[in-house]
């Protein structure tokens, strides 16, 4: 790659290719980007050891395992001193049931992605996890009504 910020267009190829399909061999990949194996397979690797490629994984449909209630909180918490923030965001980030979780500027300080299998589990939800978690103060949530765009491949 040439630096940081932007990858070669080889290296481009092969992140767009992989994020279509994961699961792609070297050598499909290698067909797909126009390159022979052996320096796809370094590119790959290189892409890998340097984080750009942080991890494969499945995108499983929600609903059919189901959690077919999401829903987008947004939270304010009470303080802004560091235990607090570690507090809470180390909480965050042991619970399953919230799925991402962003730190924002504006009219919330987070918004999380909670997916529950129905607005009754989430309402438990709020009561049994969210009320608890470390210095929250103040919570907002929309109930998402359908999902237009997720999971979208980074425009590399």
């Amino acid at each position: 790659m040439n630096n940081k910020h932007q990858p070669d267009p080889h290296s481009a190829r092969i992140l767009a290719a992989l994020q279509q399909d994961g699961r792609l061999s070297v050598q499909d990949l290698a067909n797909r980007i126009g390159l022979s194996t052996t320096p796809t397979w370094k590119r790959l690797k290189a892409l890998e050891q340097a984080g750009v490629i942080q991890r494969y994984t499945a995108v499983v449909d929600r609903a059919q395992v189901g959690l077919a209630t999401c829903v987008l909180a947004e939270v304010n918490l009470s303080r802004h001193v560091e235990n607090v923030v570690e507090e809470f965001e180390a909480a965050v980030r042991d619970c399953p049931t919230i799925v991402e979780c962003y730190s924002t500027t504006g009219q919330a300080d987070y918004v999380l992605k909670v997916v529950t299998p129905d607005i009754a589990h989430y309402d438990a939800f709020l009561h049994q996890v969210i009320f608890k978690l470390p210095g929250v103060n103040d919570i907002r949530s929309a109930v998402v009504l359908r999902e237009v765009k997720s999971h979208g491949p980074l425009p590399v």
